[in-house]
């Protein structure tokens, strides 16, 4: 008994962790992967924990059977497993509301999913301590045994961390995963059962693979979400990644749907956003025409909406896409137009890659946002550096940055940072949006030479009229600078500090009403 036990809380405490990286996923799908969301995750589920730590070692004085404990688990593997079943119809409400921008319903159904979290949790967190009431048969050896216990189940943990993420996530789904585990856990409570109580107490609780069974067939099929013109959705290790059709127009949505990260339109390349704002960089620079840009790299790819506006303007120029989700990648290949021979794709960290490299490049674009976070590592000195080592002589970096109306930390603690490592900076906001755009060069420059390459080039009839476009709101929306801070670096880079701010103040101020 003593070694199907350490079996069993090895399989608990690898269903305690898959269950929560599995939450985050499935409350991601709607709320977003934000810190706030994840502390919210984390922190209930340590509470549930420790009412289960508490209430495991009450019933094991009360009862110390393998029958209860088994029983115990059996029910916590089988909440587990109809968590994503019961919480859909919620999760989808939410969804809906959070297209609608309802707080009063997004805030209630994000309380409500977690809070079915505390069942299952609970009583997952009651098996250790009752385990190690089942194995202390010799006081003497009580530390030695509830060491092993909580040794073995911590390893489970270990393991349960990486296979929702690595395997099974990508693969089944995170519904999915909820059953898969759930139903692995069930078997080991209903085996133990039967070991070690009797058959009759097994059979007692066979309705529930059953039950599990029916949920998951009467069930398939359903999507994670129904928002209008939704045509494709799936999951990578990454991202909830979903393809709507609207009017017309490809749009690439990832977790809560806030953001549009790719934009598709057969007939069109104006889309009005920040893609097409990475490739007006290099006029800056007095006398710049578009055959001086030789090669541009592109660090966020996404589905390649900026690639393809690039390559309108500049031609076939070689063109470097880093892009951490390779899911994403065969997404913009099916829906997106993504087959540009001139495009050379990178899947993997972009600062990494970047540093890797071994070419120059006159335009670096930084477009590597996960909604509202920009990567730490890609807010530094350290990285502005790199950047800085792989642009040509007149090179120019374009990053997009978040903003709220009245709030510019964010901006200013960014521009200060690469200003460190670059001459000129130039900022403009993108008019009916949170988006900035920071222009920073390697060569002094002013707006003054960008109005003239802009009338200059206007004359030509050569010039793709995107290009014009995009310079023309570029230069009516640059603002006046910035105000200087602090400078981000590898040791010290408070992001989420500043947007967790930034954000919350937005909402409580009733910034909501900006983006209807």
């Amino acid at each position: 008994m003593k070694k199907y036990l350490l079996f069993t809380v090895f399989v608990s405490g690898m269903t305690t962790l898959a269950a929560e990286l599995a939450a985050g996923r499935l409350i991601g799908n709607v709320f977003g992967t934000s810190n706030l969301v994840w502390a919210s995750i984390i922190g209930l589920i340590l509470i549930y924990l420790t009412a289960g730590y508490f209430l495991g070692g009450k019933w094991a004085d009360a009862n110390p059977t393998p029958a209860a404990m088994y029983r115990i688990l059996a029910w916590g593997a089988f909440t587990i497993g109809l968590v994503p079943y019961i919480a859909g119809p919620v999760l989808r409400a939410a969804s809906t509301a959070f297209d609608a921008l309802s707080v009063g319903i997004m805030a209630g159904s994000f309380i409500a999913v977690l809070i079915l979290f505390s069942v299952p949790i609970t009583l997952l967190g009651a098996i250790s301590p009752f385990a190690i009431r089942l194995s202390v048969d010799d006081t003497s050896k009580a530390g030695q045994i509830s060491g092993q216990i909580y040794a073995i189940s911590t390893l489970g943990s270990f393991i349960g961390t990486f296979l929702p993420t690595l395997v099974t996530i990508p693969t089944i789904g995170t519904t999915k995963t909820f059953l898969v585990f759930g139903l692995f856990l069930l078997c080991v409570a209903l085996a133990g059962l039967g070991k070690f109580a009797s058959k009759n107490e097994m059979l007692k609780l066979i309705w529930m693979p059953v039950v599990l069974a029916l949920v998951a067939i009467l069930s398939a099929g359903q999507a994670l979400k129904s928002n209008k013109g939704q045509v494709y959705e799936t999951e990578s290790a990454y991202n909830y990644i979903q393809v709507q059709e609207i009017n017309g127009f490809t749009l690439l949505r990832l977790n809560d749907g806030q953001g549009v990260h790719s934009i598709y339109h057969p007939d069109t390349l104006q889309y009005n956003g920040p893609w097409e704002q990475f490739m007006v960089g290099p006029f800056f620079y007095a006398n710049r025409k578009p055959q001086d840009v030789e090669r541009m790299a592109i660090v966020g790819l996404a589905a390649g909406t900026a690639a393809r506006q690039a390559t309108a303007v500049y031609g076939d120029i070689p063109i470097d896409g880093f892009e951490l989700d390779g899911k994403i990648v065969e997404v913009g290949q099916k829906y997106f137009g993504l087959n540009l021979p001139n495009l050379n794709i990178y899947i993997g960290d972009g600062r990494l890659n970047l540093e890797r490299s071994p070419y120059q490049y006159d335009i670096i674009a930084v477009d590597a946002y996960r909604p509202p976070y920009i990567p730490p590592h890609m807010t530094t000195q350290e990285f502005f550096e790199i950047i800085a080592s792989h642009l040509t002589d007149d090179g120019v970096l374009t990053i997009n940055v978040g903003s709220v109306p009245g709030d510019r930390r964010l901006i200013d603690g960014l521009a200060t940072t690469i200003a460190t490592q670059f001459a000129s900076i130039h900022i403009m906001d993108i008019p009916g949006s949170l988006n900035t755009m920071i222009f920073a060069t390697k060569q002094p420059t002013t707006r003054e030479d960008f109005a003239a390459n802009f009338v200059a080039l206007s004359s030509d009839v050569s010039i793709e009229p995107l290009l014009l476009n995009t310079m023309a709101a570029t230069y009516t929306n640059l603002t006046e600078g910035y105000t200087t801070t602090t400078v981000f670096t590898d040791d010290l880079a408070p992001i989420e500090w500043i947007v967790n701010d930034m954000v919350v103040s937005f909402v409580l101020q009733g910034g909501l009403e900006f983006l209807q």
